[in-house]
């Protein structure tokens, strides 16, 4: 891989779509580059905050996206050209909803509570993975989409603010933090849909893993335990 760095930095508008579920019927999620710089900031609670942490962004689905936890979502350009080769068909930046497309960085194995830098003064925390929805599916047009999305693990990764800055495309990124886990991306997703006996694992994130998720693990350990034999 070449130097970490964002390929585009991307902002939806609301768009009134028959996939979405939110009660708004406007959905953000398929994206287009802008030129920046683009301020990006904790956009506070899901549900009174902001949305995005990206400023000009829209979150259409406030019960499930958006929020501190979800402030910004970035997945790799690496990723994208894999599933343009899957699908037959070109996937420019923005269209999965992520607000950065990456080059040169393994989003997928990024653990939980890295740390990077982009640009001059944003920093940012890798806080969880994406789940897909209906509304991804609908708006990418592939029948099975979210079952096949979800047995590739290539989600991409959540980010939360730490530090608010403005980015532009071709901003380097830097890791400038590594917890010592090894609780990734990758492993966070699969805990989370199709591998739940990897949930316990997931504790090892501490602070990192957002409240709700930690949540779910631990009405999980409370009712299975936490043996690697638990369903």
């Amino acid at each position: 891989m070449g130097p970490m760095h964002l390929i585009s930095v991307n902002v939806g508008t609301a768009t009134p779509s028959e996939h979405t579920d939110a009660e708004s019927g406007v959905t953000g999620i398929a994206k287009r580059p802008v030129v920046g710089p683009v301020r990006v900031a904790a956009p506070g609670d899901r549900a009174t905050g902001l949305g995005s942490g990206l400023e000009g962004d829209t979150v259409g689905d406030r019960r499930h996206h958006g929020g501190d936890h979800q402030a910004v979502y970035a997945y790799a350009r690496e990723d994208l050209d894999l599933w343009e080769r899957e699908l037959g068909r070109e996937l420019p930046g923005g269209l999965f909803g992520e607000n950065f497309t990456t080059s040169g960085i393994d989003l997928n194995t990024a653990r939980l509570g890295d740390r990077w830098r982009v640009g001059a003064d944003l920093v940012l925390e890798v806080a969880s993975a994406r789940i897909p929805c209906r509304t991804f599916q609908g708006v990418l047009g592939e029948a099975g989409w979210v079952r096949r999305f979800t047995r590739q693990a290539r989600p991409g990764a959540y980010l939360r603010v730490l530090q608010e800055g403005s980015v532009s495309p071709g901003d380097p990124i830097e890791i400038i933090h590594r917890p010592d886990h090894d609780v990734t991306v990758e492993l966070w997703f699969r805990a989370f849909t199709t591998e739940r006996a990897l949930l316990p694992r997931t504790l090892a994130a501490g602070s990192a893993m957002e409240p709700r998720a930690h949540e779910t693990v631990r009405q999980y350990v409370e009712k299975y335990g936490a043996g690697a034999g638990a369903r």
